[in-house]
């Protein structure tokens, strides 16, 4: 291997490797276990750390990073607490499918397995939630434990790849052994599996496609939107993964989520032959498996997936074929329908998606679904809105069309804390575009204190905080499951206007429909951001049921 001939310290060595890498921003909270490296990356004036308020929030960010470009996102945390707190965004980004690079401080290898201070085995830690844990325990290959990180988090299905650093390697003297970028390998396409599995689709009455999952690109995105249209191919998203189509692409017809569109799920049922572009067909996507029988389809299936780990796993398809979703859909280019398929079907699936919708009333002054619905006439189509986990996110995936490729950011692990991180790191990336993070109010406390951190680095997202004052998801159970029987969903709440103005944000106070557009509109000329409480009747439990209905 070439050396450099210029002997470093481990932390020298390990920030030199990661910006080979092409990392010029991480996210973190300092921590003395890894010092050398923060000293490293002193020599690097063009690197940015972003610090923030506390591990969850950081892991929260360098997922949404990974999201939003497509390249690892980079999280620095110290051992221990540190590496406890980064774990809820190391599983988001594995079930989301989001490369990520997480480096660690460990105790040094002189005091490994002695419980030393704040020690961790994290290769038992995070076993079940990472593509791969290393610990780096020599100098001499620090390059390679980094080009590999990044070649494994890239590959394939993506994912996230956990580094320990002990503390003595960083310390310790040594030569640098300069490695290139890693490569992203995603499989190829075999073609003659792809002509057996097209002829049978393309003699299909009523196809459908579902595309979902990681991996996606805008040249996917593209490609098979551009097929889709010319072919006449309804085509649904998989839960919180909207943005794979522009919502008022006429051949959108819908998201199978929580509460999806039952024509939709009826279509999808009756559906011939079903191509599955992306997604795993995991829980929320086939409503507890019962969308699509297990482990074989009435359908004929055609799976396709970046890791051949999950063709098969739970459904048995027709056709497996191991391939990005890239490498797929420029092939559909190529691809004729025969005639059987009546194309007036895309635009029922669409018109079905327009008016499932369309703003439904609910009792009471606040009607989330009009708020909701009417964003698109004051923001751009590239705006960014980003959700965490609750009741809430039903109205704005319901309601709000999404725009184009990566114009969402919400966890597909259904994680509590989620938007308001994710809206910050969007801003960070992109400044110039709209960043809009809806909250619940029990999800926003989660992750509250990183406004301190949209604070310091001037990335300001408008925050919605959907307020009814109690865990909403977990009553709507218990009312469900034990009628009236309740313990443990109550909140008791800041003020929350007083709490954004405390950084300097704008805030509102909303209870009626008729206040938001001008509050809303005074968020968009702000250069601070905005927090709007929007204060909701505990009874609106949801777009199709009241608190009180449930249980009966």
């Amino acid at each position: 291997m070439e050396t450099s001939g210029k002997s470093l310290n481990g932390g020298q060595i390990l920030a030199n490797a990661l910006v080979r890498q092409g990392v010029d921003l991480a996210f973190g909270v300092p921590g003395e276990s890894f010092l050398p490296l923060l000293n490293g990356l002193v020599d690097h004036p063009e690197f940015q750390f972003i610090t923030c308020r506390q591990e969850g929030g950081a892991a929260y960010m360098a997922e949404a990073y990974g999201k939003l470009t497509g390249k690892p996102g980079v999280l620095m945390v110290t051992r221990g607490p540190g590496a406890s707190n980064a774990m809820v965004g190391v599983h988001t980004a594995y079930q989301d499918s989001t490369p990520m690079v997480l480096l660690i401080g460990q105790v040094g290898t002189d005091m490994v397995e002695r419980e030393a201070f704040q020690e961790v085995d994290y290769r038992r830690m995070y076993s079940e939630c990472a593509k791969w844990v290393g610990s780096i325990d020599r100098v001499d290959r620090i390059d390679e434990f980094v080009s590999h990180a990044f070649h494994v988090a890239q590959a394939g299905r993506k994912g996230p790849v956990v580094l320990a650093l002990p503390e003595d390697v960083l310390y310790m003297s040594g030569d640098e052994h300069p490695v290139a970028p890693a490569h992203v390998v995603q499989p190829g396409l075999d073609i003659k599996a792809f002509n057996e599995a097209m002829k049978v689709f393309t003699g299909a009455k009523s196809p459908m496609i579902i595309a979902g999952g990681g991996n996606w690109n805008r040249t996917a995105c593209d490609s098979l939107s551009a097929w889709a249209n010319r072919e006449g191919i309804p085509v649904a998203t998989s839960f919180r993964s909207q943005d794979l189509l522009d919502n008022l692409d006429p051949i959108f017809a819908g998201d199978l989520g929580i509460g999806a569109n039952p024509s939709l799920v009826k279509r999808v049922q009756n559906a011939d032959v079903l191509l599955v572009i992306g997604e795993r067909l995991g829980e929320m996507t086939t409503a507890g498996y019962s969308v699509l029988s297990v482990p074989k389809t009435k359908h004929t299936l055609i799976h396709v997936h970046s890791g051949p780990e999950e063709l098969g796993r739970v459904y048995r398809p027709d056709f497996a074929l191991n391939c990005s979703p890239e490498n797929f859909c420029t092939a559909l280019g190529g691809v004729k329908m025969g005639g059987n398929h009546d194309s007036n079907d895309t635009k029922s699936a669409h018109s079905e998606y327009l008016a499932f919708s369309s703003p439904v009333t609910v009792p009471g002054d606040l009607q989330l679904a009009q708020i909701m619905s009417s964003l698109p006439k004051s923001i751009p189509r590239d705006s960014i809105v980003t959700n965490g986990a609750g009741n809430f996110a039903t109205w704005v995936h319901r309601f709000y069309p999404y725009g184009p490729f990566k114009t969402q950011l919400a966890p597909a692990n259904g994680s509590m804390g989620y938007g308001l991180p994710a809206a910050i790191a969007a801003k960070i990336i992109h400044p110039e575009r709209v960043a809009i993070a809806v909250c619940g109010d029990g999800d926003f406390m989660m992750n509250c204190q990183e406004l301190a951190t949209a604070a310091r680095y001037d990335a300001f997202p408008i925050v919605f905080v959907v307020n009814n004052s109690m865990l909403g998801t977990i009553r709507m159970h218990q009312e469900r499951e034990f009628k009236s029987r309740v313990i443990a969903t109550g909140l008791t709440n800041p003020d929350f206007v007083k709490f954004a103005d405390s950084f300097g944000i704008p805030g509102f106070r909303v209870s009626k429909t008729e206040e938001f557009a001008p509050a809303f509109a005074k968020a968009l000329e702000s250069k601070k951001g905005a927090l709007i409480e929007l204060i909701l009747d505990q009874e609106v439990i949801s777009p199709s049921k009241l608190l009180s209905q449930l249980g009966k």
